[in-house]
């Protein structure tokens, strides 16, 4: 376990509050495509969920690589001391569509860092405010939400329940992880290098990406309407080789339900009038 968090470590890492940056690129088809594909949508399909997550993808060099797959810390992120970082949730407006094979610039900001004593010890949450503009105009906007979080205890592998609520049945396998860590440039090993997700972050398994969940969800509730908007929020985390129950559960409202019955992921889509 570490040491407690105490006041200068937080307010140094409450410094990068205010730190924006802003990247620039061509939104190419083939990277939509490949997205789509990820995610269990046939490639050309107009109705790609989340389709911005295609884009401004990660590329740090192979030396700014932390031990843990992602980016070394300190660069835009506050360089947080605790080990294991999650993408933990999100609220995006989608204002109008993308298009395709032009520029397009994402302005990011980190607005908001913020300590929190949990179950498990602590936790430290990181907002970042995105937008997505292309041609003057605002494309997409969302709010990020990243947690970061102590070793503690290994975490157990879910038992199945005797029964699963009805809904669209997902099981994900080794190939679907490697597609979405592929198509999104992401190099966290939890989802890859089974070794380390067990022996060092301690989990059961390989664990399921949240945004390809998240993707899922959003999948699931645009068949009720156009989405305008979507958020969601990471409950509980997913294991390979356990299925997934994804379910409608109100207006708008979405969830993926794990195999013990506990809410992994919950989810609201707000739909263009």
């Amino acid at each position: 376990m570490m040491q407690p968090i105490d006041e200068a470590t937080l307010a140094d890492w409450r410094g990068a509050v205010g730190r924006r940056v802003t990247q620039r690129e061509r939104l190419c088809a083939g990277d939509l495509s490949r997205f789509a594909l990820a995610v269990g949508v046939a490639a050309g399909d107009a109705a790609v969920p989340l389709p911005h997550w295609a884009f401004f993808l990660p590329m740090p060099q192979d030396s700014e690589i932390g031990e843990d797959g992602h980016p070394r810390r300190g660069d835009f992120l506050p360089a947080i001391s605790l080990p294991r970082r999650m993408f933990a949730a999100a609220d995006m407006t989608f204002d109008a569509p993308l298009s395709l094979d032009a520029e397009a610039a994402l302005e990011s900001e980190v607005v908001d860092v913020r300590h929190k004593q949990g179950r498990s010890g602590d936790l430290v949450f990181v907002e970042v405010a995105r937008t997505l503009i292309q041609a003057g105009v605002v494309r997409v906007r969302e709010r990020q939400t990243y947690v970061y979080r102590d070793q503690g205890a290994p975490v157990a592998m879910p038992v199945a329940a005797a029964s699963l609520p009805d809904g669209e049945r997902w099981q994900p396998d080794e190939v679907n992880l490697f597609r979405f860590s592929a198509a999104t440039f992401n190099g966290h090993r939890i989802h890859y290098d089974h070794p380390y997700a067990t022996a060092v972050e301690g989990y059961p398994a390989l664990v399921v990406h949240g945004p390809l969940t998240a993707a899922k969800l959003a999948r699931l509730a645009a068949r009720d309407g156009e989405l305008a908007g979507f958020s969601f929020r990471a409950e509980a985390p997913l294991f390979l080789g356990q299925p997934v129950v994804l379910e409608r559960c109100g207006e708008g409202a979405v969830r993926a339900v794990r195999c013990d019955g506990a809410i992994a992921m919950t989810a609201q889509a707000r739909y263009r009038q």
